[in-house]
């Protein structure tokens, strides 16, 4: 019986979470703000990351991007932590040519929906990744180059036990506001209360210190923006009751 092929995209979801190890051998467990998924990666998702990876994907690597040679531009880059499906996002990167945008995604099913729906649209000012977003923040993100940093809805781990996973944490806050220039923004959004009194106290709390402002009229939070395009998610949670509450922040 032949093997299936192994292809990129296949290899990819394999290595998107690459154990750490001590310097005596053992494993070192990472707290994750995500759970690596293992839904099924269509034929067309895996043929839409395997022909298009080299025009639109971005792989990890150990210095900094050049984004002025990647987008071909001195656009501002904003960057989307956890696009999901990708369907808002490649609307606002058609919405918004005169803007660069990087997805940031974990779960290979999404990336290659995205990178069809940005083929299907004649985007050219996205570039996608497909790895833990707190390390390209960390290692392929020059201090003071983006224009902005989206999360929309990230997991709220709901569990107070499970609190320490949220991504919206101060040192994650200070890395943001760090690689942002004068003028750049942080917009967080959930549909979770809790949860958004968390990231507005984590806010709140750092903006002294790494330099932000909340923009809000009422110094919590902003109503929905029109430019954040509502997503099916959202508006099945509206048809439902759910509130929404929208956080946003600028550079000083």
């Amino acid at each position: 019986m032949t093997e299936p092929k192994i292809t990129f995209a296949d290899k990819k979801r394999k290595t998107v979470e690459t154990a750490e190890f001590t310097e005596d051998g053992r494993y070192k467990r990472k707290v994750r703000s995500f759970v690596l998924r293992t839904g099924r990666l269509s034929e067309f998702q895996r043929q839409m990351m395997n022909d298009n990876w080299a025009d639109y994907g971005l792989d990890y690597q150990t210095e900094p991007f050049d984004f002025s040679a990647i987008y071909g531009n001195q656009q501002p880059v904003i960057v989307e932590i956890g696009f999901g499906m990708g369907k808002s996002l490649v609307e606002m990167a058609e919405q918004n040519p005169d803007k660069n945008y990087l997805g940031i995604e974990v779960h290979t099913p999404g990336v290659g929906a995205c990178l069809a729906y940005a083929i299907e649209k004649g985007v050219k000012n996205l570039r996608v990744i497909c790895h833990d977003a707190t390390e390209i923040l960390r290692d392929c993100i020059t201090d003071h180059s983006l224009g902005g940093l989206q999360l929309f809805f990230p997991d709220p781990w709901h569990k107070t036990k499970h609190h320490k996973r949220r991504i919206v944490q101060p040192y994650f806050v200070e890395t943001v506001a760090k690689k942002l220039a004068p003028g750049g923004f942080i917009h967080f959004a959930t549909d979770w209360e809790n949860y958004a009194e968390h990231m507005l106290d984590v806010l709140q709390s750092l903006q002294s210190a790494v330099g932000i402002r909340n923009v809000s009229a009422t110094g919590n939070f902003i109503p929905r923006p029109d430019f954040r395009p509502l997503t099916k998610f959202e508006r099945r949670g509206q048809q439902l009751g759910h509130g929404v509450w929208d956080l946003y922040f600028v550079k000083n």
